[in-house]
């Protein structure tokens, strides 16, 4: 079997520092990972354009993006669809066009993120309320995970949750992709993935019973998926 090469993009309030225990996994198969970090300076348009640059350096990789993190690689296939193999939605935002992540959000009515925003730097940036941040993202992590999350955590841009995302399906609509499902998200409830699929199909779509963050909760199952895929 053929391994392909990784492009992995965070979700919100995280980094690379994430996919720490994932990548060894997938080097092990023999395949490539990359991790770029987005810069909280930045636009959402400018990281998508980011990713776009690396994938087009990587031709027939796996882009995959976990919670807001896919919104930037549907803006990422618009802009580069050629040399994209496959999209993975990480217990991620399938976003159709003109929709943003703050929208989504708002439609899932079981999710602990818009009740517990706070902004920060005059409005600028948000945080997660620090009483509920392990249940929303970490429920199934260790201790020692849920530690090693909680002091890298940074703020979000708040115009990156706003921004429309602009796709089409001449461009975005012909990457193949792949969506793999968390039963116990709080973040990204199951029932708002099931909805975003139903929206935007997947060939593919697997299961993991986990939370928000299987790269710190179940990082063989994923690595698994991943390299199946």
């Amino acid at each position: 079997m053929t391994v392909r090469n990784f492009v992995l993009i965070p979700g919100a309030w995280h980094g690379a520092w994430c996919w720490h225990k994932l990548t060894p996994l997938l080097l092990q198969a023999g395949a490539k990972v990359i991790a770029p970090e987005l810069s909280s300076g930045s636009s959402f348009e400018e990281w998508a354009q980011s990713v776009a640059g690396i994938v087009e350096r990587e031709p027939g990789c796996v882009l995959v993006g976990h919670s807001r993190g896919g919104a930037v690689i549907s803006r990422a296939a618009e802009l580069a669809p050629q040399p994209i193999g496959r999209l993975v939605y990480l217990s991620a935002y399938l976003l159709r066009d003109g929709q943003s992540v703050a929208e989504e959000a708002r439609r899932d009515a079981g999710s602990l993120i818009p009740p517990n925003m706070v902004a920060v730097k005059r409005g600028l940036t948000c945080t997660i309320r620090t009483e509920v941040l392990r249940e929303t993202f970490y429920g199934e992590c260790t201790d020692e995970d849920f530690e090693y999350a909680r002091t890298r955590i940074a703020p979000e841009p708040l115009r990156a949750l706003a921004a429309p995302l602009r796709i089409t399906a001449e461009r975005f609509g012909r990457v193949p992709r792949a969506y793999i499902e968390t039963l116990r998200d709080r973040a990204v409830t199951h029932a708002a993935q099931r909805r975003m699929q139903s929206e935007l199909p997947c060939d593919r779509v697997f299961t993991l019973d986990t939370d928000h963050s299987p790269f710190f909760s179940q990082p063989e199952a994923l690595a698994r998926i991943l390299i199946s895929i």
